[in-house]
């Protein structure tokens, strides 16, 4: 008959107070409350704690910008904080872009407060309207952002988040996007 090994006597005591970890406030997560901060109760998931990722790119999938928010935040309350989020770009000549001409998105961007947002950072509105039917046309550039989403995944410590902070995680999911932009370069070099 096989027995726990963490059920010997004195064992279990010195490994609770191993797996307490110091969070930035001075308080301890204890092991039970394994996701930490930036997560919250997935809609669709029997409302377990998770996280999601919010992305924008390019018309190619070069990431710009990535952010971590809990699973129940909806994907329009972030959106005009990932167009803040792109940093300046570097053209050929002249100053540093900081803004996009356009943004493309699907019916959950659909609110007037983005549009007019968008509007006065002077970029064009791409985004689906609600309650209407399907064939927008948006789906011959939504897909880039899908791919993007399907190459970060392939980096197997950000398709599940395994990290309790969640510092280490965007960590991560920044060095996924780097090494996204390095294919890409070492792709037109060739």
């Amino acid at each position: 008959m096989a027995t726990c090994p963490f059920c010997a006597p004195g064992l279990v005591g010195s490994l609770w107070t191993n797996r307490l970890v110091e969070s930035s406030r001075g308080r301890q997560l204890r092991a039970s409350c394994f996701w930490g901060t930036r997560t919250g109760p997935n809609p669709t998931d029997r409302a377990k704690l998770g996280s999601k990722r919010h992305l924008i790119c390019d018309g190619r999938g070069v990431p710009l910008a990535i952010q971590l928010t809990g699973a129940n935040r909806n994907d329009s309350q972030q959106a005009l904080a990932l167009v803040e989020a792109i940093p300046p770009l570097q053209g050929k000549q002249g100053r540093p872009r900081h803004r996009p001409d356009c943004v493309v998105g699907d019916r959950g961007y659909d609110a007037e407060a983005i549009r007019q947002g968008l509007r006065a950072r002077h970029i064009v509105p791409w985004l689906a309207k609600r309650n209407t039917e399907h064939g927008s046309g948006l789906g011959r550039w939504r897909w880039v952002v899908e791919r993007t989403f399907a190459w970060l995944n392939q980096f197997r410590r950000l398709r599940i988040r395994y990290e309790k902070r969640a510092d280490i995680h965007e960590a991560f999911l920044v060095l996924g996007c780097v090494m996204i932009c390095w294919n890409f370069l070492a792709y037109e070099e060739i």
